[in-house]
């Protein structure tokens, strides 16, 4: 996978999840430190992974999906960031954000291995979303080619309904 950041080629870890993959497993943390698997999600659900919430991308990214979670019926969307949970509440808090969940893969850095989304260069997430049915197939994964590109949001909701 070919992934940039402001035009200038990085290196992801991990292996690139592809459409009609089982979702892999991840073990990040929620805002109150708790830890949040893969096993701890049903139903379809949507996993944003940014670099930093507290960016002007993100920022936009995430106001999106959260505008976007209130219309969708059984779909939980989860952004996932190397940003600390404190700060990821602080920021949805100040932003008034309450439709997405945020959770922290600073521990570990378990999603993005799994996931194929942490760059080795930045120590943070690319830039990617994944849509996972309620039988943990994925059925939507983008990659942006550039970190600080916005995804297609229209075919990730596309692929969600």
């Amino acid at each position: 996978m070919n992934v940039k950041f402001n035009g200038n080629p990085v290196t992801l870890v991990g292996e690139c999840v592809k459409v009609g993959d089982n979702a892999p497993d991840f073990l990040v943390v929620d805002n109150d430190l708790n830890n949040v698997k893969l096993s701890n999600t049903t139903g379809k659900r949507i996993f944003l992974a940014v670099p930093s919430i507290d960016t002007p991308v993100c920022d936009i990214e995430v106001r999106k999906f959260n505008e976007e979670a209130a219309k969708l019926k059984d779909v939980t969307i989860y952004v996932v960031s190397m940003d600390l949970p404190f700060a990821q509440s602080r920021w949805c808090g100040n932003a008034g954000i309450v439709n997405v969940k945020t959770v922290s893969d600073y521990k570990q850095k378990n999603f993005g291995k799994n996931y194929g989304t942490l760059v080795e260069e930045l120590g943070l997430l690319a830039r990617a979303v994944f849509v996972v049915d309620e039988n943990n197939k994925v059925i939507y994964v983008e990659y942006c080619e550039d970190i600080v590109n916005e995804p297609n949001y229209e075919k990730v909701l596309e692929a969600v309904k």
